[in-house]
């Protein structure tokens, strides 16, 4: 997979991507991270990617050309016949107003061959963006946060670790969201997540001078019984309820 993501602060991805589990599906192959500075496709000496919007209002909104100028440079790079674009290819636009980033969406997307993500900052950009270039809008949550970068971060994050090879089947299938499905009562939502999980020490003291109180590990999962533990897991799975 290709991910090319667009933004005016490539720094803020040097780190992440650089670490763990990413850090070693970009060194087998499996995933092409490109981060591009949107100042490039400016045709101006000052680079100027914003400007303020028409009919007046507070703050600075990305302008279209250079967006545009980017998204067609990147698809150039990156061939897919016209008739498997909508199969292979996806144009994102990080906004407020977008769906609901998830598990399943995660799923959809790590199946697409190229990915082109759009980091807005400032008070967003201009519609046409979302109009006529993204294939979709995507949020990560209903709060605010000044720019695309987080969002760009915990997309790329949640959809490489779903790509073949980049982590272990088994260890997927014991994930949270994979271990039940989700059912609907009434006005609310409840999901099954991963079961609670224990190491070393079997015994710790978080008061190591008076040893009165002592959190342990449950005993069913010292007994050595495969059997035993599985069922424990499976009526230890948490449940979480969330508004529809």
């Amino acid at each position: 997979m290709i991910i090319d993501i667009i933004t005016i602060f490539p720094e803020a991805f040097t780190n992440y991507f650089d670490i763990s589990i990413i850090k070693r599906a970009r060194e087998k192959g499996l995933v092409d991270l490109r981060i591009h500075n949107l100042r490039q496709w400016t045709k101006d000496r000052h680079q100027t990617v914003d400007d303020s919007p028409y009919g007046g209002g507070a703050g600075l909104i990305f302008l279209v050309e250079p967006i545009y100028r980017a998204v067609r440079d990147l698809k150039k790079k990156v061939r897919i016949k016209k008739e498997d674009e909508k199969n292979q290819r996806r144009v994102i636009l990080f906004s407020v107003k977008g769906k609901k980033f998830n598990q399943a969406k995660a799923e959809k997307l790590k199946n697409y061959k190229h990915l082109i993500l759009i980091c807005p900052r400032y008070e967003g950009v201009d519609e046409r963006v979302a109009k006529y270039l993204a294939d979709e809008e995507i949020s990560i949550g209903d709060y605010i946060l000044t720019g695309g970068e987080l969002p760009a971060m915990v997309v790329v994050d949640a959809v490489c670790r779903l790509i073949g090879g980049v982590i272990k089947k088994e260890s997927l299938k014991e994930e949270s969201f994979y271990l039940d499905s989700t059912s609907r009562i009434g006005s609310t939502i409840s999901r099954n997540y991963e079961y609670p999980q224990y190491s070393r020490p079997e015994i710790f003291y978080p008061n190591s001078k008076q040893h009165k109180v002592a959190w342990r590990v449950p005993k069913v999962l010292l007994s050595g019984n495969h059997r035993v533990i599985a069922e424990w897991r499976k009526k230890h799975i948490k449940k979480s309820s969330s508004w529809k």
